[in-house]
């Protein structure tokens, strides 16, 4: 049993709960994104003992976090939004050179792969025009509401995969974000099964569309992915605080994220 990866799902687990921050592309900041699609894809296949070993603790360390760190998560981004965003600014951007050495781009990357790369960018950094108001959390559920939560599951999980684009983000465009995170708050029983259903049969599909891609095009496909990492920045970027004293914050905050992914990359990618 690969029991480090419940950290790596704790990291992985508080980031699917914060709107714009993808678990997909933490999980290229800890160096274990290929893995992960290829333990998803192969979870009914004859190695399946393998996979679950590492996907057990990953889950663990996932579920615990969106549990008990939801609240946290969410203090911090009612309280501290700028400087909460800028930490993640400095986690994912300090990913970047890692990332570029372990797809050897200087080597593999063509013009195509450029162009490639430039169309992840578009694809995530696209997402920013799409920002809406959230309403109150759904309290009168009906048929049509409970297919609206497992629909918002599925479509959610197939982009926590991705990296740059956020599941939880993905919630609040559909509108159904503050329904889940009040009843995962509250834990109800019968909305998390809905929409966890939901987010399986997700992953369990768009597993097998990435991992097909990382089989056949890894090139190409490390060229779309570094480009949707370089695009979910343009989502996550707040914008500078009007003062000084809260502008410091900020830069603490995002040199903070730039160590992180600097002892996460000397750990995870040596």
């Amino acid at each position: 049993m690969e029991w480090r990866n419940i950290y790596r799902g704790l990291l992985m687990g508080a980031s699917d709960v914060v709107p714009g921050v993808s678990g997909g592309t933490i999980a290229v900041v800890l160096g274990i994104y290929d893995r992960l699609i290829e333990a998803i894809n192969g979870f009914f296949s004859k190695e399946y003992k393998k996979h679950l070993m590492f996907l057990i603790p990953l889950g663990i360390g996932i579920l615990t976090a969106i549990f008990l760190l939801a609240g946290v998560i969410e203090w911090l981004f009612e309280h501290y939004p700028k400087q909460t965003q800028f930490a993640f600014l400095g986690l994912i951007i300090g990913v970047l050179p890692f990332l570029l050495q372990k797809s050897e781009a200087k080597r593999t990357f063509k013009p195509k792969h450029i162009f490639m790369t430039f169309l992840g960018i578009c694809l995530v950094g696209s997402m920013i025009f799409f920002q809406t108001g959230e309403p109150e959390p759904v309290i009168d559920f009906t048929m049509s509401t409970y297919l609206w939560l497992f629909g918002s599951g599925f479509i959610a999980s197939s982009a926590m995969i991705l990296p740059g684009i956020s599941g939880s983000f993905l919630l609040y465009v559909i509108g159904s974000y503050t329904t889940i995170i009040s009843a995962i708050k509250n834990l109800d029983i019968m909305i998390i099964l809905i929409v966890g259903i939901g987010i399986f049969l997700g992953i369990l599909i768009m597993s097998k569309v990435i991992h097909y891609f990382l089989e056949t095009f890894p090139t190409a496909t490390y060229a779309v992915v570094i480009g949707m990492v370089i695009g979910s920045v343009f989502v996550i970027f707040p914008g500078f605080p009007t003062n000084i004293s809260g502008t410091v914050v900020c830069v603490i905050s995002f040199a903070g994220g730039l160590l992180f992914a600097y002892l996460l990359g000397r750990v995870e990618y040596r």
